[in-house]
């Protein structure tokens, strides 16, 4: 479940310490297990996290429930209202959380403020939860007899993050599973923790109930618990294919509701009439903006002959111009999450080369702006790739860009359609047709046409096919508001003082 070292054993003071929030308050000051927070720019042990035990997921949970009782009930209008302070106070103080997220994960800190912001959009989307929870109504579906769909809650909801995006994620599925009545236990990635605990906080300042937002940190114990415990009602996961499988398969397992998605292998097709300039400014930017660890990031551009040649040339000169140091500096890339990830990254360099594809861009001698000790690994670009290789079946989750060239739309299209993700695609052309076409035909979740990164907007659901995503329900939008609640269908009818009596004939319209 995690490429972190092992916990240690040892007690910390509380200073030093990633505590857990539950009840409305920090808990847990001296655990029995820790994990180590790197800063990833300096390579330093800049801080621990508490590693919850069973027992201790356990009272989140227990808290969550006992808020339940009373947060359901709550109304619409009271709920919007906390949303809607919690959306002031995030927006005020955008800047603290962008700073932990830049200090822990290592992304530049414009990125981490652009996480943030696209964090806000989902908590303003649930603030208009009285329009998203409207259900219909129809009169006189027989005599004196109406029908009427509401929604409700689900009780405690789980939401396993990711290390990548630290703030955006949570916030794809908390705001909208409280907005609609639940309570959430919230278990962060134990590599970037803070940002998950600042906006529980966050929200206890705006007014939200003690109990109804908590957060357990931890790694496959915490997880375990939370997919078998019996409290627990459904599950939000964002994680590599592998975990997502298991979360998925042990939450059903044991009668859960769950939404996990995926891995991704992300292709750019760039047709021959496309604007070069303009995309190879998007292969660059989506293929190494936060290190390539997106789970969105262009991976594999698909060139259509002839323009392979030049369109690698276009992407070497701008690849060049990038600056990679600490992402608290002016700088375009910072480092990768750990050590770890970034050797097995870096192993994907020698790979690629011994299968035979061209490496244009070696990015393990880049020039750093930035401490030496730190988890650096410049932007990469291999030409002549194929679809045998490693470097392109395996989502690398790093700064490495593959050229793979196709003679015509067909393989191209081909190409992605065969491929087991289906998480984003793009396509780049000034054919409109053959972007109607490519949209249609492709077999991809989240399709962008000249965008490279097409994450819908929060009025939209997010979320791949194929092995991108287990279950039936995509992230945020529409979906959101459903995954997060139950259909009733209620019909009525009441009686007037001339009722015609008993009848044990079945029911009819009339």
């Amino acid at each position: 479940m995690t490429d972190s070292p092992p916990p240690t054993s040892h007690r910390l003071a509380p200073d030093s310490l990633v505590r857990h929030w539950i009840g409305g308050k920090p808990f847990g000051d001296q655990p029995e297990r820790v994990g180590e927070v790197y800063d990833p720019a300096t390579g330093a042990v800049t801080k621990r996290v508490a590693f919850a035990s069973a027992s201790e997921v356990d009272q989140a949970v227990a808290a969550a429930v006992s808020a339940f009782a009373e947060w359901r009930h709550s109304s619409l209008a009271r709920r919007s209202k906390i949303l809607f302070a919690l959306r002031e106070i995030v927006v005020d103080r955008a800047g603290e959380v962008a700073n932990l997220i830049t200090e822990e994960h290592g992304k530049v800190l414009s990125d981490a403020l652009g996480e943030v912001s696209r964090a806000v959009d989902v908590i303003e989307l649930a603030c208009g939860i009285p329009a998203l929870l409207k259900g219909g109504y129809s009169e006189e579906v027989s005599t004196n007899v109406d029908v009427y769909s509401i929604r409700q809650p689900l009780g405690v909801a789980a939401v396993i993050s990711p290390f990548n995006f630290p703030a955006m994620v949570p916030a794809w599925f908390f705001p909208i599973a409280v907005a609609c009545g639940n309570t959430v236990v919230v278990k962060p990635s134990e590599k970037d923790p803070s940002a998950s605990v600042w906006m529980a906080e966050r929200a206890a300042e705006a007014g939200l109930p003690e109990g109804v937002l908590n957060v357990v940190h931890g790694d496959k114990v915490a997880v375990d618990r939370l997919l078998e415990h019996p409290g627990v009602k459904a599950i939000s996961f964002v994680g590599s294919t592998p975990i997502a499988r298991y979360v998925y398969e042990n939450g059903t397992r044991h009668g859960k509701r769950v939404q996990a998605l995926g891995g991704a292998k992300n292709h750019m097709v760039v047709l021959p009439d496309a604007d070069l300039d303009l995309a190879a400014d998007a292969a660059v930017s989506a293929g190494f903006g936060s290190a390539g660890e997106r789970c969105m990031a262009i991976s594999a551009v698909v060139a259509v002959e002839p323009v392979a040649d030049q369109l690698v040339g276009k992407i070497s000169e701008r690849m060049a111009k990038l600056k990679v140091g600490d992402g608290r500096r002016d700088v375009d890339m910072g480092p990768l999450v750990t050590a770890a990830h970034r050797e097995k990254v870096a192993g994907y360099l020698t790979a690629g080369v011994a299968e035979g594809a061209r490496l244009v861009v070696d990015g393990r001698g880049v020039e750093l702006d930035g401490s030496s000790d730190g988890f650096f690994l410049g932007p990469s670009l291999f030409d002549e790739v194929t679809p045998g290789m490693t470097i392109y079946t395996d989502e690398i989750f790093g700064p490495v860009l593959s050229v793979v060239r196709v003679e015509s739309y067909e393989t191209a299209l081909r190409l992605v359609n065969e491929n087991p993700y289906g998480n984003g695609t793009a396509i780049f052309t000034n054919d409109g047709g053959a972007a109607r076409r490519f949209q249609n035909e492709v077999e991809v979740g989240m399709v962008g046409v000249n965008v490279p990164i097409p994450v819908p907007v929060a009025q939209y659901s997010f979320g791949g096919w194929k092995s991108s995503l287990f279950g039936d329900s995509h992230a945020y939008g529409e979906d959101g508001v459903r995954f997060f609640t139950r259909g009733k269908v209620v019909t009525s009818r009441w009686l007037d003082p001339s009722h015609g009596g008993v009848d044990l004939g079945f029911p009819q319209s009339s």
